[in-house]
């Protein structure tokens, strides 16, 4: 507690100051979480901040009422009423944090919804108070912080879509868990782990072999588009050919070839038979699915025909299902379907077609109860299938039971057309390494949902979250990879 209270002060210092906010209110509530915020309440008021406290609950644990006590026999002002931090420049939040699982209710709620009202900064201890730890749902009511100071070892609500309105900027603080302590506890490998640089960078083909060639760098088959959607498999493409693939090939409406050899003149363009509304209808009978080292199906394809998702299902190579292919799929029996397939599938869903492929009426673990990381490893274990669960925080779970969180990415990728990039992106690396057991293909979209979301975050940076559209965010991929990416030697 000591040495957590000392580094929270030490950023605290560092991002708020004395000279700018020298009144700082203090939140603490009956556990550990409250101890630490008195620790940090003293070690601001050594460094020259006026600090008050705020007790709300009467009863504390041990060790808490120790810290209370110290701190007022230094002097800082306690009491049990919030009104007494008002005009404070800043807020520490020590209320809850980490374990709460029961509803906030009644004058704690109040007290919370009073405080969230007030212009300015809060600093929440390992996470706001009245998070879930484990899927960031708010449990009645929670603090709104400006920044989170996580300890130790991330919380898995941090990460969740649902709490990301209440985090704010977050930060890991690191205070020497034993490495052996943490194995005992979670094992060697945490079923539940955060794409981080060095994770997504690995399985990138960043280098080749010098006498390599266009064959042995993958050949990647999109099948999309129609007239009512011609953009969505010009995307994709845009995002395959950013990933480095050796030969890309599209099939497509036959009216769509000029369009996409005008933007992407290296691809092989297959022109499929059309319906009367300018969907595909069939692929070519010269068109051999099994010679590729990846499908990806979906984009713009529309729901008008089952036959080529049946085509694709059989082939007996690894499948990348997004947008319509999905919605396709969604109409059968889901789980039989993909594990009857000889090669792996990668489902690519968002929340709505989640719901269409694994509705909650069906089963259980699907249920609103349940958070998406649950719902997700339900999915790919109940279908065979490595699921990518798209949102503002990407889950990627694979059939084995293991998750990976992308923690970081930016709304700039919320506009129709974003997921159509990265369904060409994840098919064209996962070309580059067939073939592939579901560790390493869970591998490839981890990657594809970090690089994705990394090119997401730099556009954003120079051009607003508003200027983001899927073009630019195809044109900034390989400039990020460039910008991520360990440098040669």
């Amino acid at each position: 507690m000591e040495k957590v209270g000392g580094l929270i002060a030490r950023r605290i210092q560092a991002l708020y100051p004395l000279a700018d906010f020298s009144q700082v209110g203090v939140l603490v509530g009956p556990g550990h979480n409250g101890g630490d915020a008195l620790v940090v309440a003293r070690e601001l008021y050594h460094q020259g901040y006026q600090v008050r406290v705020c007790c709300p609950l009467s009863q504390s644990k041990p060790l808490t009422t120790e810290h209370a006590q110290y701190v007022q026999s230094l002097g800082i002002p306690i009491s049990d009423q919030v009104d007494g931090l008002v005009g404070c420049d800043l807020l520490v939040d020590g209320l809850f944090g980490f374990g709460l699982e029961r509803t906030v209710t009644g004058a704690i709620s109040d007290l919370i919804h009073q405080v969230n009202q007030w212009p300015l900064p809060v600093v929440s201890i390992d996470l706001p108070s009245g998070l879930h730890t484990d899927c960031g749902a708010v449990l009645g009511a929670a603090i709104q912080a400006t920044h989170t100071f996580c300890l130790g070892l991330w919380k898995l609500g941090l990460l969740q879509d649902q709490g990301l309105g209440y985090i704010g900027q977050v930060e890991l603080l690191d205070f020497d868990i034993p490495q052996t302590d943490i194995t005992a506890v979670l094992g060697s490998v945490p079923p539940i782990q955060r794409i981080t640089a060095s994770s997504a960078l690995f399985p990138l083909p960043l280098d080749r072999h010098p006498n390599t060639h266009k064959y042995r760098q993958g050949q990647c088959l999109l099948i999309g588009g129609s007239q009512r959607y011609p953009g969505s498999i010009l995307l994709a493409a845009l995002g395959a050919r950013a990933s480095g693939i050796g030969l890309l090939s599209v099939a497509l409406p036959a009216s769509l070839k000029p369009l996409l050899l005008q933007a992407v003149p290296e691809a092989i363009v297959y022109g499929c038979p059309e319906t009367t509304t300018g969907a595909i209808q069939c692929l070519p009978p010269d068109l051999a699915l099994d010679r590729f080292d990846t499908l990806a199906y979906g984009p713009g394809v529309t729901t008008e025909t089952t036959l080529v998702l049946e085509q694709v299902l059989a082939c007996d190579c690894p499948l990348v299902l997004d947008a319509d292919g999905l919605n396709l799929l969604a109409q059968q029996d889901v789980p039989l379907a993909l594990q009857s397939r000889s090669a792996a599938t990668v489902l690519t869903p968002h929340p709505g077609e989640f719901q269409r492929l694994f509705p909650p009426s069906n089963a259980a673990e699907y249920g609103p109860d349940h958070s998406p990381v649950q719902q997700a490893q339900a999915a790919a274990q109940r279908s065979g299938a490595v699921v990518v669960l798209k949102g503002a925080r990407t889950i990627i779970a694979e059939p084995g039971g293991k998750i990976w969180i992308n923690p970081e990415s930016s709304a700039a990728l919320a506009r129709g057309g974003s997921g159509d990039v990265l369904t060409g992106l994840l098919g064209g690396l996962i070309a580059q390494g067939h073939p592939l057991d579901f560790d390493g293909l869970a591998a490839k979209a981890c990657s594809a949902v970090w690089w994705h979301a990394q090119a997401g975050l730099r556009a954003a940076q120079s051009q607003t979250e508003l200027g983001v559209d899927p073009f630019t965010l195809s044109q900034g991929l390989v400039p990020t990879l460039a910008l991520l990416a360990p440098q040669a030697d």
